[in-house]
């Protein structure tokens, strides 16, 4: 069943990095858009924590939902960052090493181990990443965004890691939910708030950007394909092993590469060809080991 809730995730995430590919193309203020993606998130597991009578058992509970929040508040944020400044596929290629670093930590922090097939197919998938990854000419002087990627990366492996640490204090899902899209909100809030003044000078030179009510609605509907990405990744880290559900969600990042490849009409070398097989290898692989 965790494989199930981990490809939904896959599925929702993947909608939602090609709207944030979307929206970077656009004059529009980032910090006001992931608010909207945040709010509607805030309210939806509010509503959630009202309907299924969840709550918080202590400050564990809720500090791990801040957590949440501030992880959240980073990876978005650089995310669509990267999107703005690089290349689609290399933004999502990178961005979707967050297992590697999920793993490690998993290991270091609860002994998590996995079976010679299960970590046979994990470095499959990932041999397939890093296929693609070589295929991108990126060096010091020319990251083409890769940092942020990378960054995007880190955060989101902090966000999966505070997932299941929530799972293991058997906290109440849309009140930790409720915690991390409340505060993340209230971060993007602030950033906006902060820099109205500059981004209202630059409407003003410009009529391109795109109004508040626009931006912000448009963040709203990018919103619910992340609160139930959310909601389906935290279902799976509470019944699956962390690595391997990390490593099957991340997969959104081929979902993306499609997109780039037929709406975005971004050429895909020969090793990029083999490295998408290759990742799709290693799905199949852990699939057959359960």
């Amino acid at each position: 069943m965790w494989i199930i809730f981990a490809l939904l995730a896959t599925v929702f995430f993947g909608a939602r990095g090609i709207m944030y590919q979307w929206t970077s193309q656009k004059k529009i203020n980032r910090n006001l858009l992931l608010f909207g993606v945040f709010f509607v998130g805030f309210i939806i597991s509010a509503l959630g924590t009202v309907v299924f009578e969840h709550t918080w058992y202590g400050w564990a509970d809720i500090t791990v939902g801040l957590a949440l929040g501030f992880g959240s508040f980073a990876a978005n944020g650089f995310l669509h960052k990267g999107f703005s400044v690089g290349k689609a596929s290399l933004i999502s290629i990178l961005s979707g090493l967050t297992p590697i670093f999920v793993l490690l930590f998993a290991f270091l922090l609860w002994k998590e181990t996995l079976t010679v097939i299960q970590l046979i197919g994990f470095f499959i998938i990932f041999g397939g990443l890093y296929i693609i990854r070589y295929s991108s000419d990126i060096s010091l002087s020319n990251l083409q965004g890769a940092q942020w990627g990378l960054l995007a990366a880190l955060s989101f492996a902090f966000n999966d890691l505070m997932g299941k640490q929530s799972t293991l204090l058997e906290a109440d899902t849309f009140a930790t939910l409720t915690s991390m899209f409340g505060f993340g909100s209230f971060l993007f809030a602030v950033s906006w708030l902060v820099k109205r003044k500059k981004m209202l000078a630059e409407q003003g030179s410009s009529q391109a950007y795109w109004s508040a009510g626009k931006t912000f609605s448009c963040g709203l509907l990018i919103g619910l394909t992340n609160v139930a990405g959310m909601v389906a990744i935290i279902s799976a880290f509470a019944i699956g092993n962390t690595g391997l559900v990390s490593a099957i969600s991340g997969m959104n990042i081929l979902i993306i590469l499609l997109y780039s490849r037929i709406i975005l009409k971004e050429s895909f070398t020969r090793q990029e060809v083999i490295g998408l097989t290759t990742a799709f290898l290693g799905v199949i692989v852990l699939r057959l080991s359960f």
